[in-house]
């Protein structure tokens, strides 16, 4: 019987906030396929969220990780290059966003609340690119999480569409400069799930019901079923596959339409 195995892999996830992540379910998925884990989690207030879910996978780290902060990003990879030597997973679950911009128009988003939003939410990514590239010599799999609103206009979704935008294109772009070294790199567009970071968009619920209801398969999606297609990419089943954004919302992206 095939089954998907990562035993022996070392994996790293940054942005688990707490037991709803989508984070937390990719890592969770990584562990039950073998993978060796690393976490992070953001300060003082969210790691006693975090630090029982890390016990839980019997993570080999867990690590201080706002890479807002200068030099606590690098400070983790350095931990982990001086432990493992090496990194075959690297899981990207960072997106932040003013309040005032998040629920206000684009039209009305300041340069430097634009500026942050894309330097944690976009930048992160290419940062953490840059880092685990030395680490994974024999090459490795780069995974972030996207949305439908990078796509097309979803009402309430705000800055972070273009930002997301931005994420995605730098996910081919990554691609394409490390896939020479066997570096695959792909986003995971996934449906509206109920998340901490859920929480911040206005008329969330609605987004919900109008994705249950416009999905061809006429429902949402849940968050271990991101985890699934996370471990899925992470894989060698996924070898050929990179500077893809697989969507995994019940196919709504085939039959979107703007939220009003």
């Amino acid at each position: 019987m095939e089954r998907i195995d990562l035993k022996g892999r070392k994996a790293l996830v940054v942005g688990v906030a707490n037991a709803d992540s989508l984070a937390w379910w990719a890592a969770r998925h990584f562990r039950s396929a073998g993978a060796d884990m690393a976490m992070t989690y953001l300060n003082d207030k969210a790691k006693p969220h975090v630090a029982p879910l890390a016990e839980e996978l019997e993570a080999q780290f867990l690590l201080k990780c706002d890479v807002a902060v200068p030099d606590e990003l690098e400070a983790v990879f350095e931990t982990l290059s001086e432990a493992w030597q090496r990194i075959d997973i690297v899981f990207h679950a960072v997106a932040w966003a003013r309040k005032e911009d998040l629920h206000g128009r684009l039209t009305d988003c300041s340069a430097e609340g634009f500026a942050e939003s894309m330097l944690i939410s976009c930048h992160s990514f290419i940062r953490m690119a840059r880092l685990a590239e030395p680490l994974m010599q024999n090459g490795g799999s780069l995974i972030t999480l996207s949305y439908y609103g990078a796509e097309k206009v979803v009402d309430h979704y705000n800055v972070m569409g273009p930002v997301k935008a931005a994420l995605e294109a730098s996910v081919r772009y990554l691609a394409h400069e490390l896939g020479p070294k066997g570096i695959r790199v792909n986003a995971i567009s996934a449906g509206p799930i109920k998340t901490r970071a859920a929480s911040g968009i206005e008329h969330f619920d609605e987004i919900l019901a109008e994705s249950a209801a416009k999905a061809p398969l006429r429902r949402t999606v849940d968050a271990c079923e991101v985890g699934r297609v996370s471990v899925l990419l992470a894989s060698d089943y996924a070898a050929s596959i990179t500077g893809e954004i697989v969507h995994a919302d019940a196919g709504f992206h085939v039959a979107g339409m703007i939220f009003h």
